[in-house]
């Protein structure tokens, strides 16, 4: 039996973030783009945007000012992927990014020249650029120590409001607690499902009347990231004008909503743009064509593989979890190209000896370098193929989870590597 073929322009490998932001760069630019990945990692996302916060890891300083703090970190660091970014691109793909969430009708916010302080599950307070509108009233509550009651509910494990509190005591004085069991009751409460029944008005209007008689003189009401799925805009105005004050949500452990709704709108929106998904499908084998030069990819399982004929590849597969790079005892690994990979030069430097060690473990700065096109050097130095391009979390000199920078990291790299794509291709047309 044949095995289906699809041309492209630009095949994208990787459905996490860098994944969906170079597909949808890629579509906006009218480029004929097929899109393969995995399980998509934007379900375990907090939905927070990073940039830039942290720097020097070693020295926990926080930045008020992302783009200071990108200014800093390349001084330090000039192999960081985003020294290879004007800052006026990186600007200019976070516009992008969020003008495609905020028609998709998810929107976001951001102050453009600081990071916002919004709070987690465990009571920390994060530094964080772009913000879900659902998340958003609490940073000006958090700014302002405003009067605030946090809700919690029996049989959500992983969060709880009276720990935020004790976390928070010194920080936000003026919080307040309660906890009540979901009007659709379980024994053991999942944030889905939860999500998905308050999109059902008459659950919202029964949580409300629960949570109405202890808001008080709270002038703000905080709960987990649970207000819909589909309809987050709809559900928070519901409550908000049920209980009569602004509400906020704060992201749980993941597996989030919030990163559930990035997923969502990315695998529905991606497609009406243009964009072949192979979804679910992994990419099992790659041959370069001697006559033009495109590159071949044979994807998904053995018995229905499809034929991807790619003139250019955004390799934005991820890390180990999103398995774009594998290790054995003794060293790590590109698992599709086999790249070579910046690493420390033996395994016992992967870790320092205390897990907990400021500066970091080397192993988290592992990856492939590049040119200045994003473009993955071979062994000599040289880029390994012409028009291979690589995007987020897998690229090298960065440690984007302390950095608090993976977001950013993600949707700045995917934008120059499409963009990079484009003058590739035409200087070699």
């Amino acid at each position: 039996m044949s095995r289906p073929t699809i041309n492209c322009d630009l095949f994208v490998i990787g459905s996490g973030m860098a994944g969906m932001a170079a597909a949808l760069f890629a579509a906006g630019r009218g480029i004929n783009t097929v899109q393969a990945g995995m399980s998509s990692e934007l379900a375990y996302a907090s939905g927070l945007l990073d940039l830039m916060a942290v720097h020097p890891v070693r020295e926990s300083r926080i930045w008020d000012d992302p783009w200071a703090g990108i200014d800093a970190l390349i001084r330090d660091i000039p192999d960081h992927p985003y020294a290879h970014i004007e800052k006026a691109d990186i600007r200019q793909a976070l516009d992008e990014f969020m003008a495609f969430l905020n028609s998709a009708g998810l929107p976001y916010k951001a102050d453009t020249d600081h990071n916002s302080r919004v709070i987690t599950s465990v009571g920390t307070v994060k530094p964080t650029y772009c913000v879900p509108g659902s998340i958003w009233n609490v940073v000006r509550a958090l700014q302002e120590k405003q009067p605030c009651l946090l809700v919690d509910f029996r049989g959500l494990k992983g969060f709880s409001a009276r720990q935020i509190k004790e976390m928070l005591r010194e920080n936000w004085p003026s919080l307040q607690t309660a906890r009540f069991s979901f009007p659709s009751h379980a024994p053991e409460l999942y944030t889905e499902h939860m999500a998905r029944e308050l999109e059902k008005p008459e659950i919202c209007e029964k949580l409300a009347e629960k949570i109405f008689p202890y808001v008080e003189d709270a002038r703000v009401v905080g709960l987990p990231a649970v207000l819909g799925i589909t309809r987050t805009e709809e559900v928070v105005s519901n409550m908000e004008k049920f209980l009569n004050v602004p509400v906020f949500e704060i992201p749980t452990m993941p597996p989030s909503v919030p990163g559930m709704r990035l997923k969502r709108i990315f695998e529905t929106g991606l497609p009406k743009l243009g964009v072949k998904p192979l979804l679910q499908q992994k990419v099992r084998y790659v041959k370069s064509s001697k006559s033009t030069g495109d590159l071949i990819f044979e994807v998904g399982p053995s018995d229905s593989r499809t034929t991807v004929c790619a003139k250019g590849v955004i390799l934005a597969s991820g890390r180990f979890f999103g398995k774009g790079l594998y290790s054995d005892r003794n060293s790590v690994y590109e698992t599709i190209f086999n790249l070579p990979v910046h690493q420390p030069d033996t395994r016992s430097l992967w870790h320092r000896k205390d897990l907990f060690d400021t500066r970091g473990h080397l192993i988290s700065r592992a990856g492939l370098e590049t040119d200045e096109f994003l473009r993955p050097i071979d062994k000599s130095g040289r880029p390994a193929y012409n028009t291979l391009f690589a995007a987020g979390s897998v690229l090298a000199h960065q440690d984007w989870m302390r950095m608090k920078c993976g977001a950013g990291l993600a949707i700045a790299t995917a934008s120059h590597a499409v963009n990079s794509f484009l003058k590739i291709k035409s200087s070699l047309s």
